[in-house]
């Protein structure tokens, strides 16, 4: 019947506002949990709680799967305060924030999406850029480019003890980042960035959480994993 295809987009439309459902998250897919043997730590420590449950509360810590995913990835997790230790960045400068790594090549070539807290609360997309190095020693804090989005809005600020969703998806050059459900940011980390390979991961600075960490699985169900290079960091 002639206009029936748009009714039926109107009311489906409809249904997801009335139960709640933001148009701009992403499509749902098959997530694959990743524990503590499914990650690869370069620096610091993750201790493991109960179940997929883990723990981090250390100056500073790396992680990178070791197994095939795709270029999206979630952490659910408690904030639980500031560590009892604190350690600035290589650039000098004492920050509290933890985020998402992908394409995570090597310790000198990846994309972020970082959730700062201190000394401000915001979301920040940054690819580090470093053709020529592959480890800390050689490229050190150098080759970072803050992303301008397309578009994006404000992060909550994060308390002691409050619980939220961070989730980023890269598909090319595109990346969306996600908080409790909601778009925050939106924007292309530039072709040079999407043509990294490597898997995704997490990090985090001065900050303690308790979190759940997944991957979406690989498309087909196959891919390869990278070996665990614990020596490095990034």
């Amino acid at each position: 019947m002639k206009g029936q295809p748009w009714r039926c987009m109107a009311v489906g439309v409809f249904a997801l506002i009335a139960s709640g459902t933001s148009l701009t998250q992403a499509t749902p897919g098959a997530w694959l949990s990743l524990d503590r043997e499914n990650l690869c730590v370069t620096e610091g420590a993750i201790e493991k709680v109960s179940g997929d449950r883990l723990r981090v509360n250390v100056p500073k810590m790396r992680a990178y799967a070791v197994v095939a995913t795709a270029q999206s990835t979630e952490v659910r997790f408690t904030y639980l305060g500031p560590t009892g230790k604190e350690a600035r960045l290589g650039s000098g400068e004492m920050r509290r924030q933890f985020g998402l790594k992908l394409h995570a090549q090597d310790a000198c070539n990846l994309v972020y999406a970082i959730w700062r807290m201190e000394p401000e609360s915001k979301l920040v997309v940054s690819v580090k850029r470093n053709p020529e190095a592959h480890s800390s020693a050689e490229c050190g804090n150098r080759g970072y480019k803050n992303i301008k989005p397309r578009k994006a809005s404000a992060v909550p600020r994060l308390e002691p003890g409050k619980s939220h969703t961070l989730r980023a998806e890269m598909k090319r050059d595109e990346l969306r980042v996600f908080v409790d459900n909601r778009e925050v940011w939106e924007g292309s980390v530039g072709a040079d960035a999407a043509a990294l390979t490597g898997p995704v991961g997490i990090r985090s600075d001065n900050a303690q959480l308790e979190f759940d960490l997944k991957a979406r699985k690989p498309e087909g169900g196959t891919g390869q994993g990278k070996p665990c290079e614990a020596v490095d960091s990034d």
